[in-house]
């Protein structure tokens, strides 16, 4: 019996053959395809607006909107957009929406941009014709 217990205690000396087992690294989740899209355009500050020229929008184009309430009367809709502004002016024959927008940093907001469409039924309409049917003066 005491050589079965030294069998036994020198055994527990020995180290073990057995190899350890093998990690096997997981498999990456499949990636999702995203579409290319181009990056925003840099933030550079104030950007100018384009402005409106067309024969016959003279009398608007650059007004401000206290101007432009001398000229067609209160606004329908009042829209203010961060430092710009849309007005709507209605009658029968059109609607006309004149939008403002500041020509430079903390200036007031003037008129660079009209569209007009008819009251009936929203289809375009010619802009200086109305800006004349709609006008107050």
């Amino acid at each position: 019996m005491s050589l079965l217990a030294a069998t036994v205690s020198l055994a527990a000396c020995v180290p073990s053959t057995a190899p350890a087992p093998v990690q096997r690294p997981t498999p990456a989740p499949p990636q999702q395809s995203v579409p290319r899209t181009d990056p925003a355009p840099p933030s550079v500050g104030f950007i100018p607006p384009q402005i409106q020229r067309m024969r016959g929008l003279e009398d608007v184009i650059g007004r401000d909107a206290a101007g432009l309430q001398r000229l067609f009367g209160q606004p329908r809709l009042r829209t203010p957009e961060g430092d710009a502004m849309k007005l709507q002016f209605t009658g029968e024959p059109c609607v006309l929406d004149i939008y403002l927008y500041p020509l430079r940093p903390g200036a007031e907001a003037v008129a660079t941009h009209t569209e007009a469409r008819r009251a009936s039924d929203g289809a375009e309409v010619d802009r200086a014709s109305c800006v004349r049917a709609l006008r107050r003066n």
